[in-house]
């Protein structure tokens, strides 16, 4: 039986970026593995094969970022990433979840619409999993690497068509980091919390590829810096609040949610629900077309689920938040 948990993982990878950080805050003992072509005894462990793939020191395999996160909580009580605060916990979990089904949109577009970025991140993502054997292989790899993702972005959401309100939510989570990050480097205390480590597993990609990279340094200069520290903070000894004003950022990000991601996912599961292939609504003046994710429909059951199963007293903190950015009226259908 391992002593440590093992991730197997890639730097291409936000959610890989996001549990690696997770285990170094929480001082969990863990080996990063960079995972490669054609091991398939790790990746037919789980039963989607995608990363990261995380032994656990009992010899299980685990794969799912959110179910991860709350299962280290079950089993290693110290720093927690969970908000003591009911109501704090419950928006940080809105809040992560909107970072890992839209946040991704935003590190897929910009990784794959433009060329500059299809040639380079397929190149270096091909050059992370080959592990060597040349140039002229690992640019073979990157061709299929590229044209395979690229022939995904209809699917996921990812078009010409689209490209407005992603980029425009792009500019909105941005400038409310910017404006955050120098005044307080967290949401919920002086200590990262799940909200933070979601965000920080997209926006980890944004700063490595070259237009993004180029808008985040242009516009939020400091929040790159903010993400290159989320990266490990191991180092950081903090607090849950204890005041009752909650940061700005909480608002901005829960306004963007009741504007965008609470749309999406209702329109996706409204579509789901009458066997369609494809959805589409409308959002801060722009249109959006993608096809229809059943994972998706289980989150925004999840998030109404616990909603629902907040004890009133709970539910009375976080209501006036929640009226006021327009997210109540999509948690309580």
């Amino acid at each position: 039986m391992n002593s440590i948990y093992r991730i197997y993982g890639g730097l291409g990878s936000p959610y890989s970026m996001k549990m690696r950080a997770v285990f170094r805050y929480r001082r969990l003992p863990h080996a990063w593995i960079q995972i490669r072509a054609g091991e398939a005894d790790v990746t037919t462990q789980v039963k989607v094969p995608v990363i990261p793939i995380v032994q656990y020191p009992d010899g299980t395999w685990h794969n799912d970022s959110t179910p991860m996160i709350h299962e280290l909580e079950q089993k290693h009580s110290e720093r927690s990433i969970v908000p003591k605060s009911a109501a704090d916990a419950f928006l940080a979990s809105v809040l992560e979840d909107m970072a890992d089904e839209w946040g991704t949109k935003l590190m897929f577009h910009y990784r794959w619409f433009r060329a500059r970025d299809q040639e380079q991140m397929s190149e270096w993502l091909a050059f992370d999993r080959a592990g060597g054997g040349g140039k002229t292989s690992i640019r073979k790899f990157a061709s299929a690497l590229r044209q395979r993702q690229v022939g995904r972005m209809a699917l996921v959401g990812c078009t010409d068509e689209n490209q407005a309100l992603i980029e425009e939510s792009a500019r909105r989570v941005l400038a409310a980091f910017e404006a955050h990050v120098c005044v307080q480097p967290f949401m919920f205390g002086t200590r990262p919390s799940l909200a933070e480590f979601g965000w920080f597993g997209q926006l980890s990609q944004l700063i490595v590829d070259p237009t993004p990279n180029d808008l985040l340094r242009a516009t939020a200069p400091f929040t790159v810096r903010w993400i290159m520290q989320m990266d490990d903070t191991s180092g950081v000894e903090g607090e849950w609040r204890t005041t009752e004003n909650r940061p700005v950022i909480v608002d901005r990000l829960l306004e963007l949610a009741g504007e965008i991601y609470f749309p999406f996912l209702q329109a996706n599961a409204k579509a789901a629900a009458l066997a369609k292939e494809t959805f589409s609504f409308t959002a801060l003046g722009h249109s959006y077309t993608q096809g229809v994710f059943k994972y998706q429909v289980k989150c925004l059951e999840t998030l109404r689920g616990a909603y629902r199963a907040l004890a009133p007293e709970v539910r009375d903190q976080v209501d006036p938040v929640l009226e006021r950015t327009g997210c109540k009226s999509h948690l309580s259908a």
